[in-house]
């Protein structure tokens, strides 16, 4: 027997039925499982295992994060799952009346099935000729939701749950039949409102409440709750906002269906129906990720990579309803945010200007905020990006305030702060900074106006580059860039090393290639650098020398309230205390007159104790800035973002590409780091640097120098070289005994191996010093120098 192609579908429907309804006939006759007992054992054993799912398995939930007082920054989902489970007793009694009034009319009187709906149903559609009235009860809807939205993994299993075949059906009831007698109808009902779904991304019956109506499921009344349940048969057709008139008409029909079955009397029904939809413009939609963040974009983005890292899977953090509380201070975004945007507008092409800030501590390194002067979006042509700029390595490196690394270094190995580096002049050619061949590069300095010598606290302060690539010829390189990942910049030891020549990454660490390479540039901030990490060394030396990875997570719940573990690494002395104080000591005359951040300090009349370092690199495409109070440690760095970047100028107003760069660390950085820091402080108490142990103020014993000023050439020569000094001596004009020692560099302390130059008297007095006032040259020294 053949059908008209028309027929053929609805008429195979309608025999699948009469089969469902003899099983569930048989079932009615004999016990439950006698009638079940009729379909083959695999499929009874699919059903069975389905089955205890829907009563035990959770469904996918929305995650929620949020700052530290646990405002949502943003919300993770699956697409179209936008779900927040909730209990029965917060869904208010007009929608549960309205969702059985129009979907189920006999849901408490049949056991999952109901079949004086399913023969009504086979005679209208075979009447018909389609499909033109369902049968499935909410129990068997609830069973095709979950396995659509839950149980379904791929898209032919999505197409599966809904089909319309008789097998299909056939086991749907089945499995309602079992659901029924291990829930109670209120539990069941509960489970269907949580996860059917009410369009426009609203997954339950809690996203539609606040999708559609700015509420929550407990205060849905009788216009609001026929609206929402009006829409489930299909959400597209009955879209408030596109077809208003359906939506309307719909709405009533489940009002009168509601009157109709006396679940509300004649007066409710009058006032729901002339109430307007009601409806919220524009509708309380939310985004799906990160891209909903607005300015905690970035933050949100790491927490993500972070829990990622972590072992979080992407499928736990769309489907687990987890509460991620997070270490996202608002205030400390908002101050960041300002002062990033008043230094480099978003817009300003080509130029980016990022920054982090760390909560230090010996238990743990709280994640502040991060922000950057570009917007966090997918718009390109309005100069937004979803990189993460403020915590992922910037290519460009960070300059000078790599010298902090050589300068702990030297402390570990015996040096003090007060220790007296030598100068040499710009040009100065090292043994260790060589070329490709092995040919000594000239070193400059970014200014020619310096003293031969000057302490490990002023050459911090001011920058010398010969100064610190001198101070490296004594530390080795490896144990710099060892120094370096140990306080904090740990991506070093895992981005791959790019080559140069070939501008594809290498299998070796940047870390690994600088000490095999034995690269001195190191320390002059060369690598491309984390500005998170940057803040976090700070915060590892304002505590103690603890290092502990950068977290922005306060803490996780299941949708249960259950706390979850997550896997993080634990903290480590990585210096010994009285080094960390004793370099915190040394970084603090940055903003001080002569440092290279002076004039951004005043500009702000900054008046607390501070550590600080500025960076430039070479060519001016970037620089950079980290400073650190007890309470706070935060970096900078301004750069080309380009995919060709160009050196900076950095004039009157904001930073832009030029042919030769003239941006400094102490301009743009600094000054983005005080605007943003000096108001965040304010309220706070300004606090003390911590004190220094005598050995790193002067060195310990094995650098300590005899004091020979006042003996004879030969006397002085004699104990120096039995403390394991080499001797230099020159004679100078001195009205002292000829001979006599008169000047010793260094003096108090000095680099094992360094050797000690000897100024001895020639017995004869220096002529007079010219007249005052005959040299009109006055050279002013200006407390704004930039160079580094």
């Amino acid at each position: 027997m053949s059908f008209p192609r028309h027929l053929a579908r609805p008429i195979g429907l309608l025999l699948g039925l009469g089969l469902l309804a003899g099983v569930v006939v048989a079932g009615m006759t004999f016990p439950v499982a006698a009638g079940l007992g009729l379909i083959a054992s695999d499929t009874g054993d699919s059903v069975n295992t389905v089955s205890a799912d829907l009563v035990d398995g959770p469904l996918p939930q929305t995650t929620t994060i949020t700052d530290s007082s646990g405002a949502p920054i943003a919300r993770f989902f699956e697409q179209g799952q936008n779900r927040q489970s909730v209990t029965a007793d917060q869904i208010s009694p007009a929608m549960k009346a309205a969702i059985v009034a129009i979907e189920d009319r006999r849901f408490y009187q049949h056991n999952g099935v109901d079949w004086q709906g399913t023969l009504r149903a086979l005679a209208a559609n075979s009447a018909s000729g389609t499909v033109v009235q369902g049968a499935s009860t909410i129990t068997q809807q609830y069973v095709k939701n979950y396995m659509l939205y839950v149980a379904a993994q791929t898209e032919t299993e999505r197409l599966k749950a809904t089909e319309q075949t008789p097998a299909r059906k056939l086991k749907e009831a089945q499995i309602a039949l079992q659901m029924e007698q291990r829930l109670s109808k209120e539990e069941i009902l509960t489970r269907y409102l949580n996860i059917v779904s009410f369009g426009n991304g609203a997954a339950g019956i809690a996203a539609a409440a606040r999708t559609y109506f700015n509420t929550t499921p407990d205060k849905l009344t009788v216009p609001q709750a026929a609206l929402l349940a009006g829409m489930v048969n299909s959400t597209s057709a009955f879209d408030p906002v596109r077809n208003p008139q359906a939506a309307l008409e719909r709405r009533n029909l489940v009002i009168q269906q509601m009157r109709d079955q006396q679940m509300i009397d004649e007066a409710q029904a009058e006032a729901a129906l002339a109430s307007p939809l009601g409806v919220v413009t524009p509708l309380n939609t939310q985004p799906n990720g990160c891209i909903g963040a607005g300015d905690a974009g970035f933050f949100c983005k790491y927490v993500v990579d972070y829990l990622t890292e972590a072992g979080f899977s992407r499928e736990q953090l769309n489907r687990g309803g987890y509460t991620i509380r997070t270490t996202l201070d608002r205030n400390v975004l908002n101050h960041m945010k300002a002062s990033l945007d008043a230094e480099v507008p978003p817009k300003q092409p080509n130029v980016a200007n990022v920054m982090s800030v760390v909560q230090p501590g010996t238990d743990k390194h709280r994640v502040l905020g991060m922000a950057s002067s570009r917007t966090f979006g997918l718009d390109a042509e309005e100069m937004e990006t979803s990189y993460g700029l403020p915590y992922e390595p910037v290519n460009l490196g960070a300059g000078s305030v790599y010298k902090i690394f050589t300068a702990a270094t030297a402390l570990e190995k015996g040096m003090g702060i007060n220790y007296e580096l030598s100068v040499p002049p710009s040009g100065y050619a090292s043994p260790i900074y060589v070329d490709g061949a092995g040919r000594p590069l000239p070193v400059r300095n970014s200014s020619d106006n310096l003293p031969e010598r000057m302490t490990l606290t002023d050459a911090l302060a001011q920058s010398p580059n010969t100064a610190f690539i001198k101070l490296e010829e004594f530390t080795g390189v490896p144990p710099v860039v060892d120094m370096a990942v140990r306080l904090g910049m740990r991506s070093l030891a895992k981005t791959p090393f790019v080559d140069p020549a070939t501008g594809r990454p290498t299998d070796r660490s940047i870390a690994e290639v600088t000490k095999a390479q034995n690269l001195a540039s190191f320390t002059l901030g060369v690598s491309p650098t984390s500005v998170l990490e940057l803040a976090n060394v700070g915060a590892t030396l304002a505590s103690a020398g603890v290092w502990c990875p950068p977290s922005p997570i306060e803490s996780i719940t299941d949708p249960d309230g259950n706390p979850v573990p997550v896997t993080e690494a634990p903290c480590e002395q990585v210096v010994e205390p009285g080094l960390a104080n004793a370099m915190f000591n040394a970084l603090s005359k940055d903003d001080q007159p002569g440092g290279t951040a002076a004039g951004a300090a005043r500009q702000v009349g900054w008046n607390r104790p501070m550590a600080g370092k500025t960076g430039t690199t070479q060519q001016h495409k970037s620089a950079a800035f980290v400073g650190f109070v007890p309470q706070m440690s935060g970096a900078v760095i301004t750069f080309d973002n380009s995919r060709s970047p160009r050196p900076l100028c950095d004039g009157a107003g904001s930073p832009f590409p030029c042919r030769s760069g003239n941006i400094f660390g102490g301009k743009t950085p600094a000054e983005t780091w005080f605007g943003a820091m000096k108001p965040l402080l304010d309220p706070l108490p300004p606090l003390a640097l911590p004190a220094v142990e005598e050995r790193f103020l002067e060195g310990g014993e094995e650098s300590r120098v005899p004091d020979v000023i006042g003996e004879s050439e030969n006397e002085a020569r004699e104990e120096l070289e039995d403390a394991g000094w080499r001797v230099s001596v020159r004679e100078v004009d001195n009205a002292a005994d000829r001979g006599t020692v008169v000047g010793q560099s260094p003096r108090g302390s000095a680099l094992p191996g360094e050797t000690i130059e000897l100024s001895i008297s020639s017995g004869e007095a220096p002529p007079p010093p010219d007249a005052p006032g005959d040299d009109d040259d006055d050279d002013d020294d200006d407390d704004d120098d930039d160079g580094d």
